[in-house]
């Protein structure tokens, strides 16, 4: 069942039972792990992604920042840093949220500060499937980064998730991809994250140097 009371129960067992069970299974497995969930902070209730490295010890996390609808907004308060950035294996890895990744300004402000690859855990239902078709190619190509995007899939109440999550090159090319949400079953995505493209990608296709910011302000490239 979803709704506000579900949403305050989970928040209040994320710090004292989920972040634990998650930092658990990243040690066991050896691998990181970014994993959205609702979070407490300062009495407030947020949707927060939480990033654990191999070893178990947490990373950090990110707040998402947009949030879609009045049943969103009366359930959370949204997050203000427009960027977190951590450094995972050499990676620079940029977290999003679901609907936040539908800003370009969002990406745009990912790849300016440095970000190799940008996860995105998300929770996208129909009829919003060229969300992951269109929108997540066209992130990655236009900023030159790759795009991790991690999507719920099969039903939920009324809610049909659409699937298809993602890993995209800087170049826009699909590395790997799964089916379509009605195929109600988890999928394991496994693609390589070379540095070296996004730094020639960036060469190649300069759009973060060419911006005009005197005419489009936004963050400077670090």
């Amino acid at each position: 069942e979803l709704g506000a009371q579900r949403t305050e129960d989970m928040a209040d067992r994320a710090a004292g039972e989920l972040v634990p069970a998650v930092a658990e299974v990243a040690r066991r497995r050896g691998i990181a792990l970014l994993v959205g969930m609702p979070e407490r902070v300062g009495g407030q209730v947020v949707n927060t992604a939480v990033l654990v490295g191999a070893d178990g010890e947490l990373i950090g996390h990110h707040v998402k920042t947009h949030l879609f609808g009045q049943d969103e907004r009366d359930a959370f308060v949204p997050g203000d840093r427009p960027v977190s950035l951590f450094d995972v294996g050499g990676v620079r890895v940029a977290v999003l949220i679901c609907y936040d990744v539908e800003f370009p300004e969002a990406v745009r402000a990912a790849a300016a500060a440095g970000a190799h690859l940008v996860a995105v855990p998300t929770a996208q239902m129909e009829p919003f499937s060229f969300v992951a078709d269109v929108i997540i190619r066209a992130r990655a190509w236009e900023n030159q980064v790759y795009v991790a995007y991690a999507n719920h899939c099969g039903r939920e109440v009324d809610l049909a998730y659409v699937g298809l999550s993602s890993i995209v090159a800087p170049s826009g090319r699909v590395l790997a991809a799964a089916p379509p949400g009605d195929v109600a079953s988890s999928t394991l995505l496994v693609a390589d994250v070379d540095t070296g493209v996004v730094e020639a990608g960036r060469r190649d296709n300069p759009y973060l140097v060419d911006r005009r910011l005197d005419l489009h302000p936004g963050p400077a490239t670090t």
